[in-house]
């Protein structure tokens, strides 16, 4: 009898390993051996893992061999050394999304410099610049964490026609005003005082009913090892908020754009979506390392153009679960498991 492969899904916390394996075990059909576990769940002396998984139709903790391939849901960002370690005992090219916590400053950089660089908004490294220079160039900027996600910690700064700054976090009622006789630049090292930043060319995006929303394109690796667009979505965020991740509803991308596009020009702009999603992951993993799953995220700014306006490692799956109707649940939870057999068979 051939012997199946053994397919480990590293989780962050031992109350969810049943949780997350359920979904991803609901969703696949080859025959392999899934089971999720926690770096603490590893015995490094004993070469064992105690895991979590469900087994002749219970589900139950047991002693577990190391897996031949493990994905990785934890946030690398904490959990770098277990990874590398884990790396090290299993085998080259056998983790995937070992680096899922992006660098966006490191992302933003390699994208500048790659093919899809029209779809990138100048950036620069908050320390290196000054602010208000740049609100006279751009009128509206972002600052955000070199780390980060859910739009946490993510100021929008306005300058506004009579001179006066608006300094914003979620919503556009501004949090701050800086008079145009203070100093912005003293003002936001006052708010930024830990942590590294780096300063975003603002998109003036479009909004629909006085709502934003963006654009988030989920790209994955399936059994033939190639990445591939599971799902197009948008977030649309409650009125007057521009973090979409405070969203109000979550539908399919298309439904956005019959309002927007003749049919013709939809399906182009989906097909742009993409083609420049499955670039852009492509170029993510020549500084990650291999990768089976990642998050795009755009925004349609006034005159329709697309723009890049966050990557992410690790992406929110929940989302996809709010959806009437979504048809594609089973792909965004097979194919990582699809992959992950890909792999194993090297």
């Amino acid at each position: 009898m051939e012997k199946r492969p053994l397919i480990g899904i590293l989780v962050e916390k031992r109350s969810s390993r049943k949780r997350i394996l359920e979904l991803y075990q609901r969703y696949h059909h080859l025959k392999l051996k899934l089971y999720a576990f926690t770096p603490e769940d590893i015995v490094w002396e004993e070469q064992q893992i105690i895991g979590f998984s469900f087994t002749k139709g219970k589900w139950k903790q047991s002693s577990f061999p190391f897996p031949h391939v493990v994905y990785n849901r934890c946030f690398n960002k904490d959990r770098l050394i277990t990874i590398q370690r884990l790396e090290r005992t299993i085998g080259r090219n056998k983790c995937f999304n070992s680096i899922n916590s992006f660098n966006k400053w490191d992302f933003y950089h390699l994208l500048k410099q790659s093919a899809i660089y029209p779809y990138v908004p100048d950036s620069f490294l908050y320390h290196e610049v000054n602010i208000s220079k740049l609100l006279e160039q751009y009128k509206l900027l972002y600052i955000k964490p070199l780390y980060g996600s859910k739009g946490e910690s993510v100021y929008r700064l306005e300058r506004m026609e009579y001179g006066d700054i608006h300094i914003s976090m979620h919503t556009l009622a501004p949090r701050f005003i800086c008079r145009k006789n203070e100093d912005i630049q003293a003002k936001l090292n006052e708010l930024l005082s830990t942590g590294k930043y780096m300063v975003q060319q603002g998109i003036r995006a479009g909004r629909l009913d006085r709502q934003y929303f963006d654009i988030r394109v989920l790209v994955q690796k399936g059994i033939l090892g190639e990445w591939t667009v599971s799902a197009l979505t948008s977030r649309v965020a409650y009125d007057d908020y521009f973090n979409t991740s405070m969203c109000k509803t979550v539908c399919d991308a298309a439904e956005i754009f019959s309002k927007l596009f003749s049919a013709e020009k939809m399906d182009e702009t989906l097909k742009s979506l993409s083609e420049v999603s499955v670039e852009a992951a492509k170029e993510a993993e020549t500084i990650t390392g291999l990768l089976g799953e990642l998050s795009v995220d755009f925004v349609l700014d006034e005159q329709k153009k697309l723009w890049i306006i966050e990557m992410n490692g690790k992406p929110q799956k929940t989302i996809y679960h709010d959806m009437k109707r979504f048809k594609h649940m089973k792909l965004i939870y097979s194919r990582p498991i699809e992959y992950a057999y890909y792999l194993s068979q090297f």
